[in-house]
């Protein structure tokens, strides 16, 4: 059976939302092992197994795909101190863990998410990604317009300037790519899904859909542009 989530997992989420606290939390840690922690763990171990086949350029382990629960207030004026999601993160090999595109998926109490790309490039990685777009642009596109990508995705999204960025002429082909500031790829579910027989093959066939357009992302950060 592939791994799954249970409703005990929305359960606690959805307690958890409404009961942010840490000793509440202290509390109840066993069940956030048991019914949160460990299928993610499942999951993503099944995905290290799945990766070397469809997507053998990203990192699939507990250790570096895991998010804590615990959130980072220090700069935000949202002190409550726990994630209400269960999250996991799929950076590409050789690249930071917040740097390039890569995949992504989360559980929380109302959906789940199940995407990619590139949330928040720092300034030289986007004018290299938008270099890239501007040379190779018809490819990005039969990515994104392709069977696979409209079926499972429908269309990339993220914040977009509202004119083409200096450089680059106003009427170039690929002016609706090179307008992202962000370049983002996925769907939301229902959050039962994750407690579906089906829950492992969507989450594997979503994000298969979604690793071309990673490749293309880092293809000018990573050094392969084959």
């Amino acid at each position: 059976m592939p791994p799954r989530f249970t409703k005990d997992t929305l359960k606690f989420l959805r307690a958890l939302k409404r009961n942010n606290d840490r000793e509440w939390f202290r509390n109840r840690k066993d069940e956030y092992e048991r019914h949160v922690r460990a299928p993610m763990i499942a999951v993503i171990e099944q995905l290290a197994v799945d990766f070397p086949r469809v997507a053998p350029e990203l990192i699939a382990s507990p250790k570096a795909s895991l998010y804590r629960i615990y959130r980072d207030t220090r700069f935000s004026e949202d002190k409550t101190p726990l994630k209400t999601n269960a999250a996991a993160v799929f950076p590409w090999k050789g690249l930071a863990k917040h740097e390039g595109a890569g995949l992504y998926f989360e559980i929380a109490p109302g959906w789940v998410w199940i995407g990619g790309g590139m949330y928040a490039p720092q300034s030289p990685q986007l004018v290299k990604v938008r270099e890239h777009i501007a040379g190779t642009w018809p490819e990005i596109r039969k990515i994104t317009r392709g069977k696979a990508f409209v079926r499972r995705i429908g269309a990339l999204h993220g914040d977009r300037l509202t004119r083409v960025p200096r450089g680059f002429p106003a009427d170039h082909p690929a002016a609706e790519f090179l307008k992202h500031r962000q370049f983002l790829a996925g769907r939301e579910f229902p959050a039962e899904l994750a407690t579906k027989d089906d829950f492992y093959l969507t989450l594997l066939a979503t994000l298969t859909a979604i690793v071309p357009l990673v490749r293309f992302l880092n293809a000018p950060l990573s050094g392969n542009r084959d």
